[in-house]
């Protein structure tokens, strides 16, 4: 898989960013067939950081109830998985670098 397609994106809340800053935990939402070797391989090869630890979650989706003209309609938001990943001390990831 290619390091494009296993990370899709940084998933920056207020709780990891707390993580960021005393653990050195970074999550990113991965494609769902990636496992953590994979996982590991395209952080360190796309911001060139020693990665620690990887533990990976997968995250069911909410289901979701809409009213409409037609009546009561269900749906479900998509299944997603999460990667949290550790540096090594002295390691770091800015998301926030000007381009």
């Amino acid at each position: 898989m290619n390091v494009y397609q296993v990370l899709k994106r940084p998933i920056l809340t207020e709780k990891m960013l707390k993580l960021q800053e005393n653990k050195r935990q970074y999550a990113f939402e991965v494609d769902g067939r990636a496992n953590k070797i994979e996982v590991e391989k395209a952080v360190h090869d796309k911001f060139d950081v020693t990665v620690e630890n990887v533990n990976i979650v997968n995250v069911k989706g909410k289901t979701k109830r809409m009213n409409t003209r037609r009546g009561l309609t269900t749906g479900k938001r998509a299944d997603w998985k999460k990667a949290i990943v550790t540096l090594r001390e002295g390691d770091s990831i800015n998301f926030f670098e000007s381009a």
